[in-house]
């Protein structure tokens, strides 16, 4: 794929470099557009030779290729990043003034601006209106990130990492359309990740889940415009999305009791965490060691079900039109495929929404990508076609809205 990484005048320029480096790595055609004022931070070398490709930011540069409206056209995607107050402004007027912006006008793919500023530039009326036109162009504008600003300032503006940028952008190239801001105004609640159930204080029963998926789910809904709260059992090395709320838990009981807490008043919960079924009834204080005083046998006892307890309490009238998506991972045996234990499962648990993965070695835990079913309570069944759990995230985030609406 052709595409156009466009650089603007920031201290976060610096990024960028991972940004060029992670699209070049996975096989695309990279071309970098800085603004002059990024040049101040980035030099134009680096660029050069991070892409490949020459690297101009005024249209007098190579004039017979009329690059200022060939790059443009030629596009698959173009990614804005840093995209500073400045930028963005001259990108949703509709100047032409360098080549990058030139640019914008010409290019009829997905365009993504991943902002960095000064939370006060962020959340000034103007770039409100700014980031607004953009979308309403059919822009993707991503949300930024809260922390460490320029100087000792904190707070939202700051450049989404270049890991979640690029999730973003190659989800836009999965979908080859732009992402819909359909979740506006609307609370989502997403459990991630698997639960440790403690037998002593070094050891544990847990299971393969990572969080990447869960992690996915929360990331597109907060670029969808939800505000989101993540609630995340085991999830070592995943990086916080941008714009989400996470809360960190444990056990399958501080996962419930998080949810609970959560759920109330929020528009929908998605349950993609893989929380354990079983808990040992007896935690040691110390070590269990080898020899004369080893166990024979863990007793387990059952983790109260989360998801169906949310169907139970919605039914109950304490959740109001909260709608409920649950995720099963499931092997076939004896007594059935994937999909006929699924679909039970969806008949005894009672939600709205069933994501079915198929499990086993290199499938749905601890990989970067995923497929499966989506099963839904009025009878419907969707196939999840294989590609990034951002791309599956989509499609079910896709199903979700109309249910809220």
């Amino acid at each position: 794929m052709r595409i156009v990484v466009g650089v603007g005048g920031g201290i976060a320029a610096y990024k960028a470099c991972s940004l060029v480096r992670k699209f070049t790595e996975t096989g695309h055609d990279v071309r970098v557009i800085p603004t002059e004022s990024a040049l101040q931070f980035v030099g134009k070398a680096t660029f050069e030779a991070l892409s490949g490709n020459p690297v101009h930011t005024g249209v007098f540069a190579d004039v017979p290729e009329v690059p200022h409206v060939r790059i443009g056209q030629e596009a698959d995607l173009v990614v804005i990043a840093p995209a500073t107050a400045d930028l963005m402004a001259r990108a949703a007027s509709g100047r032409a003034d360098d080549l990058l912006t030139a640019t914008l006008l010409t290019a009829r793919c997905p365009v993504v601006f991943a902002p960095a500023m000064h939370t006060e530039m962020w959340e000034h009326p103007a770039t409100i209106a700014n980031v607004a036109t953009l979308r309403a162009h059919g822009s993707t504008v991503m949300e930024p990130a809260s922390g460490r600003l320029t100087g000792a300032d904190t707070g939202p503006g700051r450049l989404p990492e270049p890991e979640e940028i690029f999730a973003l952008a190659s989800l836009l190239l999965e979908r080859s359309d732009a992402l819909p801001r359909d979740l506006e105004g609307r609370r989502v609640v997403v459990s991630a990740g698997g639960t440790r159930e403690p037998l002593d204080p070094v050891r544990f029963l847990g299971n393969r889940s990572s969080g990447k998926q869960g992690y996915a789910m929360a990331r597109v809904a907060a670029q969808r415009g939800a505000q989101v709260t993540l609630i995340a059992g085991n999830t070592i090395g995943l990086e916080r999305p941008a714009a989400v709320e996470v809360v960190h838990v444990t056990t399958a009981e501080q996962m419930g009791t998080a949810v609970d807490k959560h759920s109330v008043g929020a528009d929908a919960v998605i349950m993609a965490a893989a929380v354990a079924d079983f808990r040992p009834v007896n935690v040691a204080a110390a070590k269990i060691k080898k020899g004369a005083h080893e166990p024979n046998s863990i007793e387990l006892t059952k983790n109260r079900d989360i998801l169906a307890g949310l169907v139970q309490a919605r039914r109950d009238g304490q959740l109001g039109g909260l709608a409920i998506v649950g995720f099963a991972a499931e092997t076939g045996d004896e007594h059935g495929d994937v999909l006929t234990h699924a679909r039970a499962k969806l008949a005894r648990k009672g939600c709205d929404l069933l994501v079915v993965n198929a499990v086993g070695e290199g499938k749905a835990f601890e990989v970067d990508n995923n497929d499966g079913w989506l099963l839904g309570a009025d009878g419907t069944e969707q196939s999840l076609d294989h590609g990034s759990k951002a791309l599956l995230a989509s499609r079910v985030l896709d199903a979700l809205g109309p249910l809220l609406r």
